[in-house]
């Protein structure tokens, strides 16, 4: 059973997802981080079926969401999401190397909160990790929470 999540990280990178996790629990948000390593894995997680069936947890507060991945992109992740009534509140950034301008368009087209580029170096990334965790953790307000 998976404890209460106010982060979920969907992201395929392990070196990008240990930095993301390193950064986040640099300023005490990443204790209640949970990480999955696809897409699939992310929408059985979400919609609460597969080895997440069961699951009573409420939804996250913040999905940092990457779209190249591999079973199911982030794209396809966030059109889920955000078609979803249950869902379509679950605040999505996603967190992308990606520059190429159809991945920001569509992004928005479905829903997407904010559009992040990495950066690619490793302080400017951490910096940027962090700023999002107290944005979306501690300013930002989502219903139902």
């Amino acid at each position: 059973m998976v404890k209460e999540v106010e982060i979920l990280l969907v992201e395929d990178s392990e070196i990008d997802a240990e930095l993301t996790i390193w950064s986040l629990n640099k300023i005490n948000l990443g204790n209640k981080l949970f990480h999955v390593k696809d897409g699939s894995e992310a929408l059985d997680f979400i919609f609460k079926r597969g080895d997440f069936e069961g699951n009573k947890s409420a939804n996250p507060k913040v999905i940092l969401l990457d779209i190249k991945m591999p079973k199911v992109d982030g794209l396809e992740v966030l059109r889920q999401i955000k078609e979803n009534e249950l869902t379509r509140t679950i605040p999505v950034v996603i967190m992308t190397s990606s520059r190429e301008e159809q991945d920001l368009i569509k992004s928005y087209s479905y829903g997407v909160n904010s559009f992040v580029v990495k950066p690619v170096e490793f302080g400017n990334f951490a910096k940027a990790v962090s700023e999002l965790g107290l944005y979306w953790l501690i300013t930002n307000h989502v219903p139902g929470k």
